[in-house]
Formats: C-alpha cells, structure tokens, sequence
C-alpha cells in the first residue's frame, strides 16, 4: 500500500500552504510534541496530532528543509513520520494546515521512557519525610541544557484516552531535576556524560501501581482471575485498578519514537510472585508490539529487599515472602529478549519500601543500556548470576555467569546462604569464594540437595561481582512457597 505521507518539494509546499490557508480549522499536537522536545536520533519518528477531517497537515523540518504531508481521516487524526538525522540541535518542527504550528528548540539524541510505580516516580527531592540520598548537590549541578524531561502527568482511566494531561518538555535545571523521577534522573544523567549526546527521558509513572494496571485489556482477557472494569465502572484504586494506567497514560505516548525502556515495578505484585511471571513476560512482549519498533531495549530494576509484613494486610510467610518475586524477576531475565535487570540487593531499608540511594539504581540500570545497547566495553554492567549447583559429599558448588573476574564480599564474612538436605529444611551456612564459585556447607547438612541466597523479605546481600555489583538473591529449588 502507497504511504499516506509524501515529501514535497519547497514550491509545492508553498502552493499546498495557499490552498490550505481557506481552512477555519487550527492543528492540535498531543501533548507529547512541545518546544524543548527530544526526538530519537537517525529514525523515523511519528509526529500525531488532530484537525478538521480531512485536512491537508504539513510537516516541515529545519534539519533536512524536507517536507511531508498527509491528511487527517474521518476522525481527525493525523500521523506524519520524519526523518531524523544524528545526534544535534536545536532544529524547529513546523506542522500547518495553514495555519502553522511550530515547535522551537528542538534536539535529536536519545530519548527513553522510564515507568513503573513510586520507586520510579520518587523525584529528587524525595517524597514528603522520604529522602533521596544526596540528591540536593545533585540538584543544584543539575543544569544541562542536553538533558530534556517529559513527566506524563497522572491519570486513571476506565476508557482509552487519545492524549495525555497537559505537560511540557523542560531543560533540565535544578527546578525541573527536583521534580523529575530521581532513578529516571540519575540514569539519564550518566549516559548524557558517556554518549554525549541529547538526552530525552519520559517519566510515565504512578506510586503503588499494579502491573495489571499498564496493561490493555485485550491482552488480560488471557488472564481469567483478572477483572477489567467495564467503561461505565468507578475506579476504586487509581494505581491498581487493570487497564486504567494503560488507558489514560501509557496508550497515548506508545509510538514515540525512542530507544528503549527502563522499568522500576513490582512492590504492588509481591503477594502473587507466579502471575506476576506470565504478566511481566507478557506485558514487555504486547508493549513491544504496541510500539512497533520490535524487541527494543527494555532494562528493569529488581525489587530492592523490604521488610512487606509491615504493610496492610499484614501477611508474612509463605508467598508472602519478596524473595518469591525478585527470584521471578531474576528468572525472566533469561524469558524476555533484548533486556537485563539491574540488581538492587545491597540497597534495601527495612523501614522503607522506597531505598534512598536511588543513584544506584539509575545508574546500574545506565551501565546495562551503555554495555548491551551502546556497546561500551572494558566495564562491569551485568550483576553475577546464578548458573549451576552441584553436591560434592556434604558440600554445595554453587558456579556463576557474567562472573569472570571472580566473586567478592569485600573482606565481610557471608552470612546470607542457606542449604537443605533431603528433608527441605534450610539451614544457615558457611559459604567459601573460590574465583566464580561459592562453596555451601552446614554441619547440619550431610547431603545437600538445595541452596538459596538471601532468600528473605528483607536482607542485605554480601555477595558481588569485583566491579560491585550484587548477585541477586536466588534458589536452586522450585518448591512450594511455604518451604522455609
């Protein structure tokens, strides 16, 4: 099928323009596209808006002087793709039905989305009485103009929505940094320094947020136990309630041109570790069809450690234990093309569910996307994973990937590890680096069949690659939750 949208030489353009200014309508772009806006670099790049039906819309460029055109259809909508070229700026976008719209102050770089629930949305300067770990120095150093933000305001929606709340890009500067999403932040911040290049981060985020609630519900009908409200439904819990995050936020700015994703989300399933494996593995595989850009980079940040009995209702024990989730997270690694996880296991507060030191986090999330999309080499960027265990007598051999440099606890004794023998019942026990491997022993144990590390609600690993990286907590076993 012959594209909707031609490039069109400068007189005709000008012809297009005369004839298009009898027009009465007025171009509206979604909220997405405002001055001081990011747009991936050497792409095509949608640009969406609304007008009259079946007005002739224009799109031109400073860049490249080309111009493109289409016509809106029988809703009004239109959507022009633009050729970028690489990384630089500021250019101007003009789009017109003859009246023209013109964007000013735009860069080419960048641009990633960063989503998920509070400990993504945290700004940084901290949410009421809940710090973020020296982000005022941060704040006050903030200022670059090649660092571009883009917070997608709340919303909560039982039907889909065409756009997003009003927003804007801004520079960023101490005032927008204290604002914006400080894993978001911190992330962005190190790969401005390594690339050198335009920055454009998108916070699309909701604090308490299930993942259910960022998924349409064409694709949760493969999910029976999960009720999708009804249209006419009042939403009971803004950020939990299936499909309304998806309508009202995260379905209007699918198709933007980017470069990947990063994802900080999970607190809100922990109670249901087994669903959340098939929803996270599904929800990456839709959103990357949605965006229709293929297997883009998508690089999310294991649930840090958390003391979860504190939180109504209260449940301990069991499945209840975070352990269960974050061991499903490890495990999707291996599930989800073209993605990574950023451990978070030295940085967990047993008193809080949102971890300070959101540094670490945003910049361990970085180190994947400059390792695996950006082809840095010479630097650790993976934690050290799980690979194998082997029984030898009444020892546990415990082997390693992405550990080829070797393991360390920086001079602390392990305390972290646990093995069982046949009758599944988990000790505390001895573990011995040798280079990437970890050798487990308990005089409790003569045959061991099972190991975990740091297998609990809240616990702060000991054990990392020489780069200092943690591994994450993990379990050899597959049985039943309540086998402790």
């Amino acid at each position: 099928m012959r594209s909707r949208y031609l490039v069109l030489s400068v007189s005709a353009f000008l012809c297009f323009i005369t004839l298009c200014n009898k027009s009465n309508a007025q171009v509206k772009l979604a909220n997405l596209f405002t001055d001081d806006m990011v747009l991936q670099q050497q792409d095509n790049v949608p640009i969406w808006g609304w007008d009259k039906a079946g007005s002739y819309i224009a799109v031109s460029t400073t860049w490249d002087k080309k111009i493109y055109h289409t016509v809106t259809d029988a809703s009004g909508r239109f959507m022009v793709k633009i050729a970028t070229p690489v990384a630089g700026g500021p250019f101007k976008v003009t789009v017109s039905d003859g009246k023209p719209l013109t964007l000013n102050d735009v860069l080419i770089g960048e641009v990633w989305v960063c989503a998920g629930q509070s400990n993504m949305e945290i700004p940084m300067k901290g949410y009421k009485s809940q710090p973020i770990l020296n982000s005022n120095e941060a704040i006050l150093n903030s200022s670059n103009p090649n660092i571009r933000l883009f917070t997608v305001p709340r919303g909560s929606k039982t039907t889909l929505q065409q756009d997003v709340k009003q927003s804007h890009w801004l520079a960023a500067s101490p005032e927008s940094v204290a604002k914006f999403s400080a894993t978001g932040y911190y992330f962005g911040r190190l790969l401005s320094k390594m690339l050198n290049v335009p920055i454009g981060l998108i916070s699309c985020n909701y604090a308490g947020s299930s993942i259910q609630a960022w998924m349409d519900p064409e694709t949760l009908k493969a999910f029976p136990e999960i009720k999708t409200p009804a249209p006419a439904d009042s939403i009971k819990e803004v950020s939990r309630t299936p499909t309304t995050l998806y309508n009202a936020m995260l379905q209007p700015i699918i198709g933007f041109g980017i470069k990947g994703t990063i994802w900080y989300q999970g607190e809100s399933n922990y109670d249901n570790p087994a669903q959340y494996d098939s929803l996270f593995v599904t929800f990456v595989k839709i959103l990357r069809t949605k965006w229709g850009m293929g297997d883009f980079p998508f690089y999310y940040a294991q649930i840090a450690p958390y003391d979860y009995a504190q939180l109504p209702p209260y449940n301990k024990g069991g499945k209840y234990n975070s352990a269960f989730l974050r061991d499903v997270q490890r495990l999707d690694e291996d599930k989800i093309p073209n993605t990574g996880m950023a451990v978070l296991m030295d940085i967990g507060e047993q008193a809080t569910i949102h971890p300070p030191r959101k540094q670490q986090a945003g910049e361990r999330l970085a180190y994947l996307a400059l390792g695996k999309t950006y082809n840095f080499k010479g630097f650790g960027y993976q934690s050290p994973a799980y690979d194998s265990f082997t029984a030898k007598g009444n020892s546990a051999v415990i082997k390693f990937k992405n550990a080829a440099n070797g393991l360390t606890s920086f001079l602390k004794e392990i305390n972290t590890f646990e093995i069982a023998g046949p009758d599944k019942h988990f000790y505390p026990a001895k573990a011995q680096i040798t280079g990437g491997s970890v050798t487990v022993t308990s005089d409790m144990v003569k045959e061991p069949v099972a190991v975990r590390y740091a297998f609990k609600d809240f616990v702060v690993g000991d054990l990392f690659g020489t780069d200092g990286l943690p591994v994450s907590s993990f379990r050899t076993d597959d049985w039943d939750y309540n086998v402790q």
